[in-house]
Order: structure tokens, then C-alpha cells, then sequence
């Protein structure tokens, strides 16, 4: 057992060595975009632009929400990303009520966050539906929906927004009060609400202005004829400290104000969402053709980016597998015992693990982004409290059913307690404790894919790409190389077996 201990942090030590020698030169500007196709590409037009000013970049995509991407921003876990203004008024700085741009700035400054003029294009939030249903229904503005309520077929309207949208505060509750509508919408994701309204199974979504979805679905947007949104221009907030660490960087964002029109925003998002080209390649194709930059964007440049997304991801992924399945087996192994020793702490003990392993993966993200910030240690955490179970519970009961005999066998030879765990109960118990172990490395293979959602890497960052533009192809970029890994992992863990488990054991079992 000594030697399970010693190999796999050995293992754990050298991935963390390796991660610090390949990124000893490490990015030291961190773009953040959030979990929506045109914040991703917004998120590679900076990184590209950041990089072209001479910078050393790391975009980190897909964070999250609004709170989890500028609470990032202030604590300093990423430089710049982009935001939208009726975000800053309305979620972000909703208490302050500020409504101008110096306003905004002034506000910003206090959280040491500065701000740049808007990008142009203007991303306000809007409700549609089917045009075909619309015309049909006789519906175009928002307060339709509430003169006309008592209607059979107006009733009968499935609502559908975001997640977000249902708890902003420039999202349904202003809707739902300004017009005094009734409806009872469901959750969902918001690239999701487009396929439930060309399917019919949802008939009212929320939408943003630019999306690429309006167009292709044939959708109308009902009248914000109450004014409940505000406007969304997008502009740039970055660390005050940027101006200093990177003034080229500042001076090459300032050229991208007010030169990205809502068409080529539209158009953008269209070449993701619907022509499958990556993000990066469109930011791209965009800085090449209206700033005249000179950035690769041809097939050598891709498949290179390819090869390299693979290096990283696996890197990353086993990073995180395998420092959380060292913690865990440090923490894991000496609960177990204490279990099997100590029976008035069983229960507890194996109940505490238990209770651990039932709480969702992204209550317990949420719950260490405060904590840990974003990035590979709050994946890292999660990973190890769902590591616990297996080795405690296997640790315990493969203690628990060495035969009597020879327990008693070591305790005739006069042996103490603690040479009795060392050189008998441990080693008996061996093939159990490995193959609570082997199933923790398992199953952290395949839940190590939520750190794409806090930008700690790994597979799971193609995999929610994939999800999120509907792309087979890019999904399986993730999800083959984990099923490859989980495989590897095994088969490391059964080679592992004969140098741990004792050779009559082995023997027994054959």
C-alpha cells in the first residue's frame, strides 16, 4: 500500500512539474468570454488582437454566466472580456443606478476595472417567435401577449427562456411586471430554446438582436413596445492595471471601437453556428479582411491547432484527474482505516463520503469559484470529494473481511496493532483498496469534463463546444479521447495490481 501511495504521487508530482516546465513562460494576459456563441468569438477577436499587439495570450472560454465571468475580472483571474451596457446597468451595477458611460466608468473604477468605448453593434435582448405562428396568432409586440391572454390559443403558448434571463433583473421580472404577463415559462438552455421553437414544442423564447438564429428559423421579434430593455452595445472591461502591464495591447483594442456592426456581428455568429467554422478562425477572417491583420487562418494553421488543442486538453485532463486522485487516496486511505478500527466512527465516516458524492458537480463549482477562483483547482476539488467514496468504502470493507483466522494468526505471533496493519490487514486487504482507487480514477476520467464549464481545460471543453453549436465532430474530439483515456487508466490500474497485491492473492485469484 506504501508503494500505491508512493507511485501515484510520484505520478500526481510529475504532471505538476511537467504542467509548470511547459507553461513556465505563461500567458500573462487571460482573455474570458462567456458560455454563448457570440461571447467565444468576441473572446478569440481580443486574443487574437492581444497577440498581434505582442502579448503572451490564454483565452479562457466559456466561463459561465455574467456574475462568474466579472467576478473573474475582479479578482484578477482574467484580464478582459467582453461585456454589454444594459448588462452593466441592469444585473452588473444594478444597484448604483447608473444609466450614462461616465457613469459606468466612474462605478467600474472603484473595482479597479476600466472600460472601452462600444464595439458598435448593439445585442439587446429581444422575445420571438415562429413567423409563420406570429402572422397566424396576429402578434407583434409584447403587450399582445397580455391584452390578448384570455384568448384559447393565446393561453395555450408554451414559454421558454434562459436560465439567466429568468433571474436578471432586465429579464423576465421587468417583462413579467412592465406588461403584467401571467405565463409560467420553463428553464432551459438558451441554444436549446431555438430547437424547441422550430420543433413546436416551445412557442416564446428570449433572443439576442445579433444572433445568427433569428434569420435561419424565420423568426419575428415581438415590440419591446414598453421599453422594458435597455440597450446591450458591447464594449471591452479590462483591469485598470492592463494600461500599464500591456499600453500596445490598450492602444490595439481602442481600434476595434465602433468599427463591428450589427451585421458583421450577425454574420459572425452565422459562420459558427451554421457554417461550423471555428470561432478563432472567424474572429480571424474578420481582424484580416477589415483591420488588415495577417493572421493564418488557412488548413495547415487549423490542423496545427488541432494537434496542439489535443496536446493541451489531454495534458490538462490528466492534471486534474490525477492530482485530485492523489488527494483523495492521502485523505481516502487513513478514513477508511479509521472506520475499520474505530467502529463507533464508521457510520459517520462512510455516511460524510456518501453524503458528498450525492451533491450536483455544479453546486460544487459554484460553491468553490469563490474560493478557488476559476481554472483547474475548483475542478481539482470537486474531483477529489467525488474520489472519496470508492477508496473509503473499499478501504473499509476490504479490512473488514480479512478472515478471522488471520487476524488472529498475526495477533498469536505476537504482533501490535500497528504492525498487524502494516504487514497483514493492509496488504490482505490490497486488492479491494486498489479497486476502490482504480473506480475513483475511472469515474474522475469522465467527470473531469466539467472543468470546460470553469475554464480548467481538459476534454470537456470540446465536448461543451460540441453540445453548444450542435457539432457532432467537436463533441467527439472530447468524448473519444476521455473513453480512450478511461480505458488507459484501467489498464494502467490492472498492470499496477502485481506490484501491490501480495503474489498468493494473485495467485488465489487466478
Amino acid at each position: 500500500m506504501i508503494r500505491i501511495l508512493f507511485m501515484l504521487t510520484l505520478l500526481t508530482g510529475w504532471l505538476l512539474s511537467f504542467c509548470q516546465v511547459t507553461t513556465a513562460d505563461n500567458p500573462k494576459i487571460r482573455v474570458g468570454s462567456k458560455n454563448f456563441t457570440e461571447g467565444i468569438v468576441l473572446g478569440d477577436l481580443l486574443t487574437h488582437v492581444a497577440r498581434a499587439s505582442g502579448a503572451d495570450v490564454d483565452h479562457k472560454s466559456a466561463l459561465g454566466g455574467t456574475q462568474i465571468v466579472f467576478q473573474a475580472l475582479e479578482k484578477g483571474d482574467i484580464d478582459l472580456y467582453v461585456e454589454y451596457t444594459g448588462t452593466l446597468t441592469q444585473e452588473i451595477l444594478k444597484g448604483e443606478r447608473v444609466r450614462s458611460l461616465d457613469q459606468l466608468r466612474e462605478e467600474l473604477a472603484v473595482k479597479g476595472i476600466s472600460m472601452s468605448e462600444p464595439l458598435g453593434f448593439n445585442n439587446t435582448y429581444a422575445m420571438g417567435m415562429k413567423e409563420e405562428l406570429a402572422a397566424k396568432l396576429n402578434l407583434t409586440k409584447i403587450s399582445d401577449l397580455a391584452t390578448r391572454s384570455a384568448e384559447p390559443e393565446i393561453a395555450k403558448l408554451q414559454f421558454g427562456f434562459s436560465d439567466e434571463f429568468m433571474r436578471r433583473g432586465d429579464g423576465w421580472p421587468t417583462i413579467k411586471a412592465l406588461y403584467g404577463l401571467t405565463q409560467t415559462p420553463r428553464g432551459l438552455d438558451h441554444s436549446l430554446a431555438y430547437r424547441g421553437l422550430e420543433s413546436g414544442t416551445l412557442h416564446i423564447s428570449d433572443l439576442y438582436s445579433t444572433d445568427a438564429e433569428v434569420k435561419y428559423y424565420k423568426l419575428r421579434l415581438l415590440e419591446d413596445d414598453r421599453g422594458a430593455f435597455p440597450a446591450y452595445k458591447g464594449l471591452i472591461l479590462y483591469r485598470t492595471d492592463l494600461a500599464q502591464r500591456a499600453p500596445d495591447l490598450i492602444a490595439a483594442l481602442r481600434k476595434l471601437e465602433g468599427n463591428i456592426s450589427n451585421e458583421q456581428m450577425t454574420e459572425m455568429n452565422a459562420r459558427v453556428r451554421f457554417d461550423n467554422e471555428p470561432e478563432r478562425t472567424v474572429a480571424a477572417d474578420f481582424l484580416n479582411r477589415n483591420f488588415q491583420m495577417n493572421i493564418d487562418t488557412g488548413n495547415a494553421a487549423e490542423w496545427r491547432r488541432l494537434i496542439g488543442d489535443l496536446w493541451r486538453t489531454t495534458l490538462q485532463h490528466l492534471l486534474l484527474v490525477f492530482v485530485s486522485l492523489g488527494a483523495a487516496i492521502c485523505v481516502a486511505l487513513p478514513l477508511g482505516v479509521a472506520s475499520y478500527k474505530w467502529p463507533p466512527l464508521t457510520q459517520p465516516i462512510l455516511g460524510l463520503v456518501g453524503m458528498v458524492q450525492t451533491i450536483p458537480s455544479m453546486a460544487v463549482l459554484v460553491f468553490m469559484i469563490p474560493l478557488l477562483g476559476l481554472g483547474w483547482r475548483p475542478a481539482a476539488m470537486a474531483l477529489f470529494l467525488y474520489s472519496l467514496l470508492p477508496i473509503v468504502r473499499n478501504t473499509y470493507n476490504g479490512l473488514a473481511e480479512i478472515p478471522p483466522g488471520l487476524k488472529e494468526s498475526a495477533l498469536v505471533l505476537g504482533l501490535d496493532s500497528r504492525a498487524r496493519l502494516w504487514w497483514v490487514e493492509l496488504p490482505m486487504a490490497s486488492r479491494s483498496i486498489l479497486a476502490g482507487i482504480k473506480t475513483a480514477a475511472v469515474i474522475n476520467v469522465g467527470t473531469a469534463t466539467i472543468g470546460g464549464l470553469i475554464g480548467a481545460g481538459g476534454y470537456g471543453e470540446p465536448i461543451l463546444t460540441g453540445i453548444r453549436l450542435a457539432n457532432v465532430g467537436m463533441l467527439l474530439q472530447g468524448a473519444v479521447p476521455a473513453a480512450i483515456m478511461a480505458l488507459a487508466v484501467q489498464a494502467m490500474f490492472d498492470q499496477l495490481e502485481r506490484f501491490v497485491v501480495p503474489r498468493g492473492l494473485r495467485l488465489a485469484k487466478e
